[in-house]
């Protein structure tokens, strides 16, 4: 009995070693990270302040009857552009829907041709690899970029921007998903006769539709921010008038205008997590 004793000893000093060895260099990594990504601490704790001081004037009201109190104290001096965000909104929540419904469709047909169980081309499976490898490497606002000079300002290029880099991200999860089916529906479909699009239509998209739903309503969520962000370089939308505010240090409008986009990603993120658990339901 002792050998045992000391053999689960000796096992649990060594793990502990192992952990303190981990945490060692875990710890070494970050603060050379720190030195060559020139992170001055002492910066941080001079100027934090400053980050905390510009949410304060952001709450601060700067005109009317009720300047120098917070915003919520002159609901209609605060929100005087109401409507006009509101359009605004509105254009961003259909550049987020359309892009990721572009982005849908073409990252499903994608998906389905780089898996590797149901599409035996090795070479068109190697290119359309590399197509969703760039269309996901290259971050929306440099596509939303490229397209505004290519089509002037407004959604279009944001629309376009969303579709691209959704093409893919749910090309890539679709993948992973058709790699993980039951193959014995697709051997049937096969074995019957069926070319490779009956076949893809029949045997596989049931498995899949399901996942990859849930995996597109994700999406729109990060698609929503996106979009509000891509207004920064001229893509239309609320952040076009969310960086004209910021640069003209209208401090109130941003205010308002961050207080809407919030709303808005939180009433798309209960109404799609909401539908997400239902098809999960639904599978089980």
């Amino acid at each position: 009995m002792a050998p045992l004793l000391v053999a689960v000893e000796e096992a649990r000093r060594q793990d502990r070693l192992r952990h303190l060895c981990a945490t060692v260099v875990l710890l070494a990594l970050a603060l050379l990270s720190g030195w060559v990504a020139q992170v001055q601490p002492e910066t941080l704790w001079t100027h934090g302040g400053r980050f905390f001081g510009y949410f304060d004037r952001l709450l601060t009201l700067e005109a009317g009857a009720h300047a120098g109190q917070r915003v919520w104290m002159d609901p209609a001096e605060w929100l005087w552009g109401l409507q006009h965000w509101l359009a605004l909104l509105g254009d961003t929540l259909l550049m987020a829907y359309v892009g990721t419904v572009l982005g849908a469709a073409g990252g499903f047909l994608l998906g389905l041709l780089s898996a590797a169980n149901i599409t035996r081309g090795a070479a068109l499976r190697w290119v359309v690899k590399r197509v969703l490898e760039f269309c996901r490497t290259v971050p929306e606002i440099v596509f939303a970029l490229v397209f505004v000079i290519a089509f002037g300002l407004g959604p279009l290029p944001g629309v376009l921007a969303i579709a691209l880099h959704t093409i893919g991200a749910l090309g890539k999860q679709l993948t992973e998903i058709v790699e993980n089916i039951d193959l014995k529906p697709v051997e049937g479909a096969v074995a019957a006769g069926a070319g490779w699009s009956a076949m893809a239509r029949f045997a596989v998209v049931p498995q899949v539709l399901p996942g990859f739903t849930g995996y597109a309503l994700l999406r729109f969520e990060v698609n929503l921010r996106g979009a509000a962000v891509l207004g920064f370089v001229g893509a239309g939308g609320i952040g076009q008038e969310l960086i004209e505010a910021i640069r003209k240090f209208y401090y109130n409008d941003v205010a308002a205008l961050l207080l809407l986009i919030i709303l808005s990603v939180m009433v798309i993120d209960t109404a799609t997590g909401a539908l997400r658990r239902r098809l999960l339901e639904g599978r089980a």
